[in-house]
């Protein structure tokens, strides 16, 4: 049987955290040598995204760690130790964290990326409006600029479509003017539709 045969089975086709059915994968609890189900667990979009920093953290919606927080399987219980940590702020995860009981090889490992550090702010691309932009997304400049290298000005209004983010810079994304991909910083630029 398929790993993520194993996982589907042990979880009953819902996500190990939220018990959603929608959109659900197999998500490797990091660090790790080798998968294995102890280490893998199978997640929602929605969660996945939030754990991942992808999206902000919603708390109201993290409820479900108090039940996930009871798991026997290990991937769960060192994923649902990070966010507790992460939300610690809220009093119902703090009563929470200071409840689980994890035994001391699966409290190192879940210390071991250190993302339990964070305080669950997220860092996410968004325009000079604070809306969040996507790879794919259609955004407008919102000021004339000069194109280093070039003799490109780039004029206050240009459309550009189909912009990709820069992983590594929530600061800057990348976007085709007249043929040439560029770097534009995030706060010069306004979603369209937003």
């Amino acid at each position: 049987m398929k790993l993520e045969e194993q996982l589907q089975q042990r979880s009953g086709n819902t996500c190990e955290l939220c018990q959603s059915a929608e959109n659900l994968k197999m998500y490797e609890v990091q660090p790790q040598d080798s998968n294995t189900a102890d280490n893998c667990i199978l997640l929602c979009g929605k969660c996945t995204a939030q754990i991942d920093k992808k999206e902000e953290l919603e708390s109201s919606r993290w409820n479900c760690l108090t039940t996930s927080m009871w798991s026997e399987v290990p991937g769960v219980q060192v994923v649902t130790w990070r966010l507790l940590n992460r939300l610690r702020n809220e009093s119902w995860a703090q009563e929470s964290l200071d409840m689980m009981y994890m035994d001391d090889d699966r409290l190192e490992w879940a210390k071991a990326t250190g993302d339990h550090d964070s305080d669950g702010s997220v860092d996410l691309h968004k325009d000079c409006n604070g809306a969040v932009l996507h790879t794919g997304d259609t955004i407008v400049l919102t000021r004339s600029l000069d194109v280093k290298g070039t003799q490109l000005n780039a004029k206050m209004g240009t459309v550009v479509k189909n912009i990709r983010l820069v992983e590594d810079n929530t600061e800057q994304i990348e976007g085709k003017i007249e043929g040439q991909t560029i770097v534009i910083l995030t706060k010069y630029v306004r979603k369209q539709g937003a």
